[in-house]
């Protein structure tokens, strides 16, 4: 990781400027307040800190520095996140090992990016003069409102085979560049043609509204219906979900995500009013597209045909949604129907109350299973789910749920899928990467309580670690994670740990820091808060040797050495002593 990239980046950019883009921010007593984006809110719960560089919220706990909000709003990872805020900084990130293609990829990845650009201007183009007209009375007769069509950058493509290919060479392009992009095709013979021909197109942009693929649908009679843009250095269509830039605002408001399957389905959605929807490219939905959507989402509301093939895939999206610990919805449209005409023919009441009667994924999954699977398979099914959680808090949340579902004894399914190691799929992880060693979890019990009593005073007055690092102060705490998070304290430059930190330990640190505003301790309170600290690490000491001195009377004694154990017996009596005329 480059943590000098890092430290540039937040030096570089306000936290506000970046926060202000998605939340309204009011001032409020030297910092930003407004409603937080990461759960349903209407309040200002959400504080803001530009002088310490970090966001924090009340309500939910959420909380980081600008490149860990920048990527939990725009379901980006770390690396990702850090890159593109670079850009926008201007900042040069050194990577290590370095890698002496990196300019030449993102200048190659930036021509691709404007040679679609420019495409879908075309296609734009295309449409809206004579050769589009068919397929603008199209877009009539499916019911598509204008305002639709120019919020999704509709367009076509006639039927020429070179129409796209004359245009780009006309803007300096190569055809090689063309067949690169997937914006024109080549064949055996090495003859170069454009891809898409007498097609309505859909643009395919990524989160930050750069075009960077393209869906096309024949409008006549053709095969096949719909053709998608092969994968390219700027687009693999398991990662993106197609409408997502236009939807993410209302999902961060929602916290529901709608994911359908066609283009047409998407934009009637929105155009209803549906305007947390989204679909899938042209594939099976993916781990990675669910992870991009639970970065916005609690909830995803799945709306599948209602035939056979429909529900298959319904019950194999359920499962991977569920795996990642998100609630979901499986909405099956009538027969025959698809949203689109649903919608069109009986508008939102139609849809409504097909979601009112939608079971939620779980118990159409295990609904599906008693219906149609064999006994065994049903078994199979449900122990290969719960290994597949990785979260040990999901299992205990779902074993019973699904043995009272299947009719199962849960004593007996409790036995049997204990029995078996949660197997780690690594195509399931999440893909975010860890700064540092994976992290410890921060418990609950009495000495993670003590703990993070203790650890609030070096983290709100940092000014003092060195001092208390002098005098032991790892002595006083009880629990591996606050030992490590005082290490960190202790290693790092005032102002630079919370680089180093994994969610937990970071929603811990920015609360204490945003604490010491409300109450901050100065003069004789913050002399006893410290006397009453350095007390503790006295104490701590004290038991320590009184440990080490019980321990070495013991070995002495299984040793046979008594006069030994006399001496150290001797010894602790006269501290017991000492401590009690103290």
């Amino acid at each position: 990781m480059d943590r000098s990239g890092v430290e540039a980046v937040k030096a570089r950019i306000n936290i506000s400027d970046i926060v202000r883009r998605y939340v309204d921010l009011k001032p409020v007593s030297g910092r930003w307040m407004g409603a937080c984006p990461f759960h349903q809110e209407t309040k200002p719960s959400m504080s803001v800190n530009d002088d310490e560089g970090f966001f924090y919220c009340f309500g939910c706990q959420a909380s980081g520095d600008v490149i860990d909000f920048y990527g939990r709003i725009n379901g980006l990872d770390f690396r990702e996140s850090l890159e593109q805020l670079a850009a926008e900084a201007g900042i040069e990130l050194s990577h290590v090992p370095h890698d002496p293609h990196a300019a030449e990829r993102k200048a190659r990845k930036q021509l691709l990016i404007d040679m679609h650009e420019e495409a879908k201007q075309w296609f734009q183009r295309n449409l809206s003069v004579a050769a589009g007209d068919h397929c603008r009375r199209y877009l009539t007769d499916r019911g598509m409102t204008g305002e639709m069509i120019e919020k999704f950058a509709l367009g076509y493509s006639p039927e020429d085979w070179h129409g796209l290919d004359n245009f780009l060479k006309s803007r300096g392009r190569s055809p090689e560049q063309g067949v690169e992009a997937g914006l024109l095709s080549k064949n055996e013979r090495g003859d170069i043609y454009d891809r898409f021909r007498g097609r309505l197109i859909f643009p395919i942009q990524n989160l930050s509204g750069r075009v960077i693929a393209f869906g096309g649908r024949v409008i006549t009679d053709g095969e096949p219906k719909y053709l998608n843009s092969s994968d390219t250095p700027i687009y693999k269509k398991g990662d993106h979900l197609y409408g997502l830039n236009l939807a993410r605002s209302t999902m961060t408001r929602t916290k529901r995500a709608i994911l359908t399957e066609g283009y047409m389905d998407v934009i009637s959605l929105h155009q209803f009013g549906y305007t947390d929807s989204c679909g899938v490219l042209g594939t099976a939905l993916t781990p990675d597209q669910v992870k991009r959507l639970a970065g916005f989402v609690s909830r995803v509301d799945l709306i599948f045909d209602g035939d056979g093939a429909g529900r298959k895939a319904a019950m194999k999206s359920s499962r991977m949604i569920l795996l990642q610990g998100v609630a979901c919805r499986v909405v099956l449209m009538p027969e025959g129907e698809d949203v689109d005409s649903l919608l069109q023919s009986k508008g939102v009441d139609g849809l409504e109350a097909c979601m009112n009667e939608a079971p939620d994924g779980l118990t159409f999954c295990m609904n599906t299973l008693r219906a149609e699977y064999a006994p065994r398979d049903i078994m199979t099914w449900a122990k290969s789910f719960l290994s597949d959680l990785s979260d040990a808090s999901l299992r205990a949340y779902y074993l019973p749920r699904l043995a009272t579902g299947l009719g199962l004894s849960e004593a007996d399914f409790r036995r049997d899928a204990g029995a078996m190691t949660p197997q780690r799929n690594t195509q399931q992880q999440p893909r975010r990467p860890q700064t540092v060693s994976q992290p410890v979890g921060m418990g609950v019990g009495k000495d993670d309580k003590d703990d993070r009593y203790f650890l609030r005073f070096p983290i709100q007055y940092p000014d003092y670690v060195p001092a208390l690092a002098e005098r032991g102060f790892a002595r006083i705490l009880r629990s591996d994670w606050a030992k490590a998070f005082w290490e960190k304290l202790v290693n790092t430059q005032p102002g630079r740990v919370s680089s180093l930190l994994n969610d937990q330990e970071k929603s811990f640190y920015y609360r204490c820091r945003e604490e010491i505003r409300a109450n901050i301790l100065s003069g004789r309170e913050l002399l006893q808060e410290w006397n009453h600290i350095c007390e503790k690490i006295s104490s701590g000491q004290k038991n320590m040797d009184e440990k080490q001195l019980t321990e070495a009377i013991r070995q002495a004694q299984q040793s046979g050495d008594t006069k030994r154990a006399m001496e150290l017996l001797a010894l602790k009596e006269s501290r017991r002593r000492d401590d009690e005329q103290y």
